[in-house]
Formats: C-alpha cells, sequence, structure tokens
C-alpha cells in the first residue's frame, strides 16, 4: 500500500510552503491591453467642437496652455464661444464678461475661423478681442508639410 508512505525529508502536517518568488504579470498584461484599446477608440471621440474647414499652413504648432478661449467661426459667419453660438453684438458682452472673471494675466484665445469666411470678418472679430484686451491670440490651422495651395502658385485658394 504506497497511501501511507510518506517521503523522507518532507513533513506531513504542518509543512508551509516557500513563498513565491516570482509574480504572474499575465492578467496585469492583459487588463493594460484592454485598457490601451479602450482609450484608443475613445480618443477621437473626446474631441468635440464646431466643424469647420480650417485652412492649411505649415507654422509650428504654440505650446498649449491650461484653458484658452475658443472662439470659433463657421461657414456661415457664425460666432461660437466654446460651443455655444452667439447672437449677432453679443461678443464683447461675452468677452467682457470672460475679463471680469479673471484674475491677473488673460487667457490666450484660440480663434478658428473657416477658410471660406470673409477675411474683414475675421479681423472684425480680432478687433474686438484686441478691444477686450485679450492681445494673446492663436489662429488655429490644419497642419500640412507642403505649401498651401494659396501661396504654391495654385489658384484654388482664390
Amino acid at each position: 500500500m504506497a497511501m501511507g508512505l510518506v517521503r523522507p525529508g518532507k513533513r506531513q502536517r504542518g509543512s508551509r510552503r516557500a513563498p513565491m518568488a516570482e509574480i504572474n504579470v499575465t492578467p496585469f498584461v492583459d487588463v493594460m491591453l484592454v485598457l490601451l484599446i479602450i482609450f484608443m477608440v475613445t480618443a477621437p471621440l473626446l474631441n468635440t467642437g464646431v466643424p469647420v474647414d480650417l485652412p492649411d499652413s505649415r507654422a509650428n504648432a504654440l505650446p498649449e496652455e491650461a484653458e484658452p478661449v475658443e472662439l470659433t467661426i463657421d461657414g456661415a459667419g457664425t460666432i461660437y464661444l466654446g460651443e455655444d453660438a452667439l447672437a449677432p453684438g453679443e461678443l464683447p458682452e461675452r468677452l467682457a464678461d470672460i475679463r471680469t472673471g479673471v484674475e491677473g494675466e488673460l487667457p490666450q484665445v484660440t480663434l478658428r475661423a473657416s477658410r471660406s469666411i470673409d477675411y474683414g470678418r475675421v479681423m472684425a472679430v480680432m478687433g474686438e478681442l484686441n478691444r477686450a484686451g485679450f492681445n494673446q491670440i492663436a489662429m488655429v490651422t490644419n497642419s500640412t508639410s507642403a505649401p498651401p495651395a494659396s501661396i504654391a502658385g495654385s489658384d484654388e485658394g482664390q
């Protein structure tokens, strides 16, 4: 009967195992890969805003500051502050509200304007920004490695 045999040097009762020296990282890697896939899928969906056909530029990107004021002018000429459409003539009072709510240096303004909008309309908005004291204005464009068609000799942009 082999059931009653005990190996020499081994205790049958009260024996303790030696602590495990290796950690099983497979479950950790599985969880991290699932989280990575979730973030890769949801990251493009987090970019919200007003859809605008931006012009192209080869300018370098500016360093991003905390919470810039976002102004957008769409192809129809409607002005948006963040995602809120402004009524005609409402921009100066909204800028004044932002100015009174900020202590110290005013935040940078990012201005996005459709390429089809009249240049005078963009300059009028920039004039209101300047009048309200917002002097740090960044104009948002699409990044391109080739010169934009409007300066590369093509009449497409005109």
